[in-house]
């Protein structure tokens, strides 16, 4: 009998298990951060369903907070633990906001939106007080753009002039499909996933293509995360801006 399709099956449990503790354990680290009373923005990836569910845990033994979600998907699950919710509008300023990150480089700036949330997940971050990040080890990068994608949301209208103009940038777009179907973000636009090269200059190549009329938000945060907790084995690294 063949079993090499069994053995790795259990090598790929084994690894997602071990992905999981990880992702528990600097969820319970970032929760140190947090102060009973405080209004905490919750962000949207598995490191922010990790930390979503260690909040969860917390108020169950009693800490008061209020939550302000980045997507639905957050929001659903914070509701599903007893995290009680507020609209950005109700809550004004938000004390810390937890999110994941698809890149980190050496200043803390971050790329994005892998799991589609970015644009409000910006405006979230850029209504609070601090932003702390939440990655393994192998989301360091030395430059923005490392691993190749830099996803922009748009207006399906203004789609097919995006694209033009992005690949003017240097960019190579594609439209992100889910179930071979675009994907829709829950402000009700779609995703270019834009092959990149390392950005030398990301502030002026995010300022270019905010300039293409139709284009949303992308998923560069520059200036934006003030500490980034790094998990790497069983060790959490806190890493804090230098100009703060």
């Amino acid at each position: 009998m063949d079993r090499e399709p069994s053995a790795q099956n259990q090598a790929g449990r084994r690894s997602r298990s071990g992905a999981q503790e990880q992702q528990a354990s600097i969820a319970t680290r970032a929760i140190e951060f947090v102060k009973d009373g405080d209004v905490v923005g919750l962000g949207t990836g598995r490191a922010a369903t990790a930390f979503v569910h260690a909040l969860g845990a917390a108020v169950k033994e009693g800490l008061r907070v209020r939550g302000v979600p980045t997507s639905q998907i957050t929001a659903d699950l914070a509701t599903q633990l007893g995290i009680p919710l507020e609209r950005l509008d109700e809550v004004g300023q938000i004390d810390v906001t937890f999110d994941g990150a698809d890149e980190v480089d050496p200043q803390l700036n971050l790329i994005k939106g892998y799991g589609g949330a970015m644009v409000r997940e910006k405006i979230v971050a850029a209504s609070s007080r601090r932003l702390i990040i939440l990655v393994g080890a192998e989301k360091l990068v030395p430059v923005l753009g490392s691993r190749g994608i830099l996803p922009i949301e748009v207006v399906p209208f203004g789609l097919p002039l995006c694209q033009h103009r992005l690949t003017k940038l240097g960019c190579r777009p594609t439209v992100r499909l889910v179930d071979g179907q675009p994907f829709v973000t829950d402000n009700g636009n779609q995703i270019l996933d834009c092959g990149i090269s390392p950005i030398r200059d990301p502030a002026a190549f995010e300022q270019s293509i905010l300039s293409i009329p139709g284009v949303v938000g992308t998923g560069l945060f520059i200036g934006m995360a003030d500490t980034v907790l790094v998990q790497d084995g069983e060790m959490v690294e806190v890493r804090q801006r230098s100009d703060r």
